[in-house]
């Protein structure tokens, strides 16, 4: 092939080849061979493109003049080198093929990558690699964070360095608030916050709007006409011009004042829409802009308006994931008589934002009470949205009273059926359920029961409650930890702890831990000496945890869940045994009347009866010894518990007209306001509650 050398920057080793206009080798040179490697029989015939590894929408192969391209390529042995990428027609139009380009490839040390260039004379060649050298700058400084205005004065910073005295970085009021953007109209007034100012003058003498605060251009002002249009516009500002720049005074004395004599106005577009609009202004340096900074500008601002769009996205996204979440805790924690209960909930201070932590207070029969703290792995709209298919299943697993260690384990089963059915999707509406079923999560459950001041519970990877006695002491408590929950197939071990009136037991997940640069076992002691202080009220001692533990912004999102306990009396407490006898019924039902009258519930006494007479003879006919009847008062609820030998639990069911029997427990849903079964090691339990208040408590 014909060597058609173009004059390249430095005496460094080049590639040469020719490629038709559809970017296939046609030939290829020694020195090609030379510095990548490929020989002539690889190359020729293969889109040039892949043989260097370029992507393909970078290479103009079909523009109608030369071109020059910085791009990194990669040789035959996969090793990696920045290149400019000088290419000049060669072929007339009649030549077969059409279009035939002299390409010549010259290794660079850091250039752009990707940036594409009109070709030049090469005494101008400095000038375009300074600004395509800016522009792969930019790539690196601008959207370090997911703040919009962080990322506006990265725009303006190094835009200040070496391309314009003063700069101005005007968004959207609609942007700032996380709202999807919508053009506006061209004839509307357009609102917009100033969200960034540089200028090589300390302070920023320039600026006659203040960071912050709202302000409007004329609309047929250039910066009016790049908010209409999307284009960007290159001006020099003189007298003749000064009044179509802005009718504002105090703009039109600025630009006196520190004679700005040439700008460029750039929208910030992402996606199609206007985001705001960035000004680059001249007035020490002398230069006015060239047409090709108008193009630098441009993409500068393209880049900017995309990090900011991604601001603004994680901005909505993240506000949604928090307002998910506090939606899908509860709003006021359920008050039993068995437990005083706090609770907060912090989103992560990172990037993270809410994530997949819940608590849970759960009233059971019997006045026990259900504590749940749970921790859902990863953060966002799918974090929060898994965490709430958990609280619901923890709760309806909660409402069939299963052990600790059980419900754990059908939660467990949830998670990988949601694994399982997710990975079968296919579809992209599948694919976004893969995205809510794909989860793993960690879980302490806990059951306390206020009579025999028992608390049952068990861990699925979740880190031990922390436990203060009436003394004073605080110990993490000896839970066996089970596996995380999704892993499928493992068994969870519940244990029993006695728990004095008046302990008190922290519950939390792993980002309590996280707040401070100290280990978790450092956090763990000082969470520890702040629980020791009992007197304190709960929701002063959650507030003393979260200011001691999180001395900055979490990494990860917080959820605590603090509890002090409450124990009944003996004298709230009545159980009778009752022989195996249909006759003794009549004996258990005047022994109950009896007692609810000492507690002066004689009003519940007509109701009582009939749930006694119901359960303890279908407890004589259907189940096996040994029968006893329980009955058990708190503040606002009075609780009857049946319970014998046999696992068989009995069923609602409507009876037929000319039906003798079945009507029983019926009623026993009818005239109380829950009813239910449990079962224990040596049987079961039939159980029902009614309200003793006359409107519901409010909750604490």
């Amino acid at each position: 092939m014909a060597d058609h050398r173009a004059a390249d920057p430095g005496l460094a080793p080049a590639a040469s080849c020719e490629v038709d206009r559809e970017g296939r080798v046609i030939a290829w040179g020694g020195d090609a061979r030379a510095l990548l490697g490929h020989t002539a029989d690889d190359a020729v015939g293969r889109p040039v493109s892949v043989l260097l590894g370029v992507p393909a929408d970078v290479l103009p192969w079909g523009a109608d003049t030369g071109w020059t391209v910085f791009a990194p390529v990669r040789d035959r042995r996969g090793e990696r080198m920045d290149a400019l990428w000088r290419a000049e027609p060669l072929a007339t139009s009649g030549a077969p093929g059409g279009v035939r380009w002299a390409v010549r490839v010259v290794p660079q040390e850091g250039v752009a990558r990707h940036s594409v260039a009109p070709d030049v004379p090469p005494e101008q060649e400095h000038g375009s690699r300074r600004r395509l050298a800016m522009v792969y700058d930019a790539s690196l400084r601008i959207g370090n964070t997911l703040d919009v205005f962080h990322t506006a004065d990265e725009l303006a910073v190094m835009s200040t360095e070496e391309f314009a005295d003063y700069v101005t970085v005007d968004l959207l009021e609609q942007l700032l608030s996380g709202d999807e953007v919508v053009a506006p109209a061209p004839a509307a007034g357009v609102v917009l916050r100033r969200a960034a100012q540089r200028s090589v003058l300390d302070g920023c003498p320039e600026a006659v709007i203040a960071l912050g605060d709202k302000h409007a251009y004329p609309k047929d002002s250039p910066a009016g006409r790049t908010l209409a249009t999307g284009h960007g516009f290159r001006q020099q500002v003189n007298e003749s011009t000064l009044g179509w720049w802005s009718a504002s005074p105090e703009r039109q004395a600025s630009v006196r004042r520190f004679g700005i004599h040439s700008a460029l106005v750039v929208p910030l577009r992402a996606r199609g829409v206007t985001l705001g609009l960035a000004m680059f202004c001249r007035h020490r340096t002398r230069t006015p802009y060239e047409a090709a900074d108008l193009g630098v500008a441009e993409e500068l601002a393209r880049r900017a308006a995309v990090c900011v769009d991604n601001a603004r996205r994680y901005t909505r996204e993240r506000a949604t994931a928090v307002m998910l979440q506090r939606s899908l805790l509860p709003g006021t924690l359920a008050s039993p008589t068995a437990v005083e209960t706090a609770a907060r909930y912090r989103p992560a201070g990172s990037r993270s934002g809410a994530g997949g932590d819940w608590y849970d207070v759960i009233p059971l029969s019997g006045a026990r009470v259900a504590l749940v703290v749970g921790d859902v792995v990863g953060h966002g709209l799918r974090a929060a949205a898994a965490m709430g298919r958990l609280r619901a299943a923890v709760r309806t697993l909660a409402d069939i009273d299963l052990p600790p260690d059980e419900v754990l384990t059908r939660l467990d089963d949830v998670i990988t059926r949601l694994t399982r059915e997710a990975a079968a999707g296919e579809s992209a509406d599948d694919a976004e359920v893969q995205g809510l079923g794909e989860m793993s999560a960690t879980c302490l459950y806990a059951v306390y029961d206020p009579v025999s001041r028992q608390c049952w519970m068990a861990s699925a990877g979740h880190p031990p409650p922390a436990i203060v006695g009436p003394d004073g002491q605080a110990v993490l408590a000896d839970v066996p930890v089970g596996p995380p929950l999704g892993i499928g197939g493992l068994p969870f071990e519940a244990c029993r702890l006695r728990l004095e009136e008046g302990s008190l037991m922290a519950l939390y997940t792993d980002g309590l831990l996280k707040g401070q640069a100290a280990d978790v076992d450092e956090a763990m002691e000082t969470m520890r000496g702040a629980l020791a202080a009992t007197e304190r009220p709960l929701e002063q001692t959650c507030d003393l945890l979260l200011r001691t533990l999180m001395t900055a912004p979490p990494s990860d999102d917080v959820a605590l869940l603090l509890v002090r306990t409450r124990a009944l009396s003996a004298g709230s407490v009545m159980s009778w045994d009752v022989p195996d006898d249909p006759a003794e019924v009549a004996g258990a039902r005047g022994r109950a009347c009896e007692q609810l009258s000492a507690w002066g519930l004689d009003e519940a006494a007509f109701t009582m009866e009939l749930v006694i007479s119901e359960l303890v003879t279908n407890a004589i006919r259907h189940g096996s010894r040994p029968v006893r009847l329980r009955l058990i008062k708190d503040d606002s609820s009075l609780f009857c518990e049946v319970s014998d030998g046999s696992s068989t639990a009995p069923h609602l069911r409507r009876a037929r007209v000319l039906d003798e029997g079945g009507r029983g427990l019926m009623l026993v849903a009818r005239l109380t306001d829950r009813w239910g079964t449990r079962q224990t090691p040596g049987g079961k339990i039939i159980w029902t509650e009614q309200d003793l208040t006359a409107q519901p408590a409010p909750a604490r």
